[in-house]
């Protein structure tokens, strides 16, 4: 009897998943056609998280040596947010501070904290979250909050963004291809978001100058917020040896690598980092990714000499099944640190990603695989730059250019005086110090 409640229970459970997930997706698509819907549910559910945020942080005072950190919205352990914990837990200015960390796998991050002292991981979104959201004097964070999260007068919110922006943002975008949001909508959000900002952490004097336009800074009197002092995220990209390549690998081909080191060692290895496209949405799952690359074409040519590591951007929700090209193409998607991945890729290819300004700084090959660059160009976003005239890579436009273009690199790269210009103009805060640049501006009236 006990038997049968429980497959019971189990297979009453499995059906209410189901049709949750089912009422989801009609919703979203009703959201997707309907604006004045998609407007009502977000008014909705931002007046119910607004007030349940007051009820349960009622009364809590704020504590000027808590400092929450939260990456990517908790979906990792990474970017400026990491390298301004990790540079902070480590020195003796800040040894009675706490810190947060706000993760949606609590499980998967814990043990990374194990021996860091006054660090506490709490679930991001969740009630703990919010609890110390209202009590941390310092928010770092690298995304937009939710919109009902505002801080008080005496808290102070840093945000160090993850990149320095090809693409148009915010209240910059001229047209939007967005399957959840109209660019007025979009433009609105950014302004309720600008409001909220005491510092901005920018690596250029040109991205400093796109931060200001995209958040409209100078309408609520925050133009003067940027620490232009390069990127802390960055830091790690000047301070790592050729024994640390040889581990990275050793951790992220694993069975792999220990069979066919060799073989591993000699293949050139090639990080393919992607961005979304903001009109590829499924209902229920959200953005998705279809790879234009042709796999098989790629194979045929390529896998005796190079490795693919796939990179997908943080806002895709879909699976990839590279099984049939294992031990040639490995998803990466996952992995914390792009930062490691940098360091073991001789070859970069991208397209519209801002990845290609951090990789830049270890002036190493770039290709650009922009198949439908007029679209995204024209009809999408739209670019702060002539990326033509600027890009330090090649554009291609098919499997046969990219191929081509990969096996040129290969053995005619040169760090020329184009990709030289590139960097002076974008990376040249970069230089391994910036983190402790950044910590000592934002801290200064403390410390």
């Amino acid at each position: 009897m006990l038997l049968y409640r429980c497959i019971s229970i189990f297979l009453v459970g499995i059906l209410m998943k189901n049709f949750v997930q089912s009422v989801r997706r009609k919703l979203t698509q009703i959201a997707k056609k309907n604006i004045k819907y998609r407007r009502f549910i977000r008014w909705s559910m931002n007046t119910y998280r607004l007030l349940r945020y007051k009820i349960e942080t009622f009364g809590n005072r704020v504590n000027d040596k808590i400092i929450i950190f939260s990456s990517f919205n908790g979906r990792n352990y990474s970017c400026s947010p990491k390298a301004i914990y990790e540079y902070m837990v480590q020195d003796p200015r800040f040894e009675d501070y706490t810190f947060v960390w706000a993760f949606k796998d609590i499980k998967k991050y814990k043990p990374y904290f194990t021996d860091r002292p006054n660090t506490i991981i709490v679930k991001q979104g969740g009630k703990k979250y919010r609890k110390f959201v209202s009590k941390a004097k310092y928010w770092i964070f690298n995304f937009k909050v939710d919109d009902f999260l505002k801080p008080k007068k005496n808290q102070i919110f840093v945000q160090c963004w993850h990149g320095t922006p090809l693409k148009m943002l915010g209240c910059d975008l001229k047209h939007l291809d967005n399957a959840l949001n109209t660019t007025s909508g979009m433009k609105k959000r950014y302004h309720i978001e600008s409001e909220k900002f005491d510092y901005f952490i920018s690596p250029s004097k040109f991205a400093s100058d796109r931060f200001r336009s995209a958040w409209d800074l100078e309408a609520v009197g925050k133009s003067d917020i940027m620490i232009e002092q390069g990127y802390p995220r960055n830091d790690e990209l000047f301070h790592f040896s050729e024994q640390d390549v040889d581990q990275i690998k050793k951790d992220l081909f694993g069975y792999y690598y220990l069979e066919y080191e060799k073989d591993i060692k000699k293949k050139k290895i090639i990080l393919y980092a992607p961005t979304f496209r903001a009109n590829q949405h499924q209902s229920g799952l959200g953005y998705v990714y279809d790879t234009p690359i042709d796999l098989d074409y790629m194979y045929d040519r390529l896998s005796d000499e190079y490795i693919i590591l796939f990179r997908a951007h943080y806002f895709i929700c879909n699976q990839f099944d590279f099984d049939k090209y294992a031990g040639f193409v490995y998803d990466v998607s996952k992995y914390d640190n792009i930062n490691k991945l940098y360091m073991i890729t001789d070859i970069l290819v991208t397209d519209y990603s801002s990845v290609f300004f951090d990789y830049a700084n270890l002036k190493r090959p770039m290709i650009f695989y922009m198949y439908d660059l007029e679209y995204y160009r024209d009809k999408s976003n739209g670019f702060y730059i002539d990326v033509e005239e600027e890009l330090p890579g090649k554009i291609v436009r098919n499997d046969k250019q990219l191929v081509e273009e990969i096996r040129r690199v290969t053995t005619d790269f040169k760090y020329d005086e184009k990709y030289k210009r590139f960097n002076d103009k974008y990376n040249y805060l970069d230089d391994g110090n910036a983190t402790e640049r950044v910590v000592n501006t934002i801290f200064a009236d403390v410390l």
